[in-house]
């Protein structure tokens, strides 16, 4: 074999890794564009203003919850409560949040607080995150049975009007979904303390020898997830207007669904704020309207969903093999 042959294959191989390695950027993409191509074909209709604006209601929070899991998973962590915290800030948020603002505000805090210290508690006590956070799973959810035994409350008149906001030509959900991928990326892919944050998954040992803190990190991913389920909480009860102590108990699985569909990994600090946000609209979408059109009872729709992710994924995994 010459010294040509080798140097041509060698270039036909990059050029195929290339290939697998933006393919596999754009599948989340694509999934979406699929999903976007489905509901044309089965109602014309809901690609409209209206349409999106309905089928899109609840993807502000989903989007939400999804990026406040994949600054766990970026630290190779993984979050089981995230759904029961979504729906105790619910409940803080339609109850002292409207009657009581400045205690409505402290608990909020304080509940950011309590995940910094989870973060601190699983560092240093080396413990599993997925039974640390299955245990505050309880905790969160007997909380929010405590403030609201029964559905109830009501959001403040100020969250209401910013959810009900209706820009022109463009649907506030999606104006929302753009703006939260904007910004997360830019903070986490984009800035030096981002790469900070996500070696501490991709490689943690370099980034001790560095002389970076491991459970500063550990802290300030927890943190950053509380930060944005509360968010999603509050958004997902200026939506409903009202609350249930189970209003967030499914965001748990999308969560985790919309991380993995958007191109994250569960070790490697391999995340992508952009995916997360399309894979939580791809899930958002395919959750009701496209499974609705399809005319599928709703008890097989969980089903569905989890096809739907287990195709991407398989996808996925045939694209990864032809990249290595």
């Amino acid at each position: 074999m010459t010294a040509v042959s080798v140097e041509n294959g060698l270039k036909s191989s990059a050029r195929a890794t290339r290939r697998a390695r933006m393919l596999r950027s754009l599948l989340p993409a694509l999934s979406l564009a699929l999903v976007l191509i489905a509901i044309a074909w089965l109602n014309p209709r809901a690609i409209s203003y209206f349409g999106f604006s309905l089928m899109l209601n609840l993807a502000i929070p989903i989007a939400l919850a999804t990026i406040a899991q994949m600054f766990v998973i970026a630290g190779n962590e993984l979050d089981l409560s995230i759904g029961t915290f979504v729906g105790f800030v619910g409940c803080v948020t339609a109850t002292w949040l409207k009657d009581a603002p400045l205690l409505g505000v402290v608990i909020l805090l304080g509940s950011i607080g309590v995940y910094a210290l989870l973060g601190a508690l699983i560092h240093l006590r080396n413990l599993p995150s997925i039974v640390v956070t299955l245990g505050m799973s309880f905790v969160w959810q007997g909380m929010a049975i405590l403030i609201l035994p029964k559905p109830g409350g009501k959001a403040p008149d100020w969250l209401l009007a910013l959810m009900a906001f209706k820009p022109p030509f463009i649907p506030f959900p999606i104006i929302a979904a753009l703006l939260i991928a904007a910004v997360v990326h830019f903070c986490l892919m984009r800035t030096s303390y981002g790469v900070i944050l996500r070696g501490s998954g991709g490689n943690s040992a370099a980034l001790k020898r560095a002389g970076w803190s491991l459970l500063r990190t550990k802290i300030a991913l927890f943190a950053l997830t509380g930060l944005f389920g509360v968010l999603s909480g509050m958004a997902l009860i200026g939506i409903t207007t009202s609350a249930d102590a189970n209003i967030g108990n499914g965001y748990t699985l999308l969560s985790i669904a919309g991380v993995i569909l958007g191109g994250g990994e569960f070790v490697g600090g391999r995340v992508s704020p952009i995916g997360a946000v399309i894979g939580a609209l791809t899930l958002a979408l395919a959750a009701s309207p496209l499974l609705t059109f399809m005319h599928i009872p709703p008890d097989w729709q969980v089903a569905a969903n989890g096809a739907i992710l287990i195709i991407v994924l398989a996808a996925r995994v045939l694209i990864s093999r032809r990249e290595r």
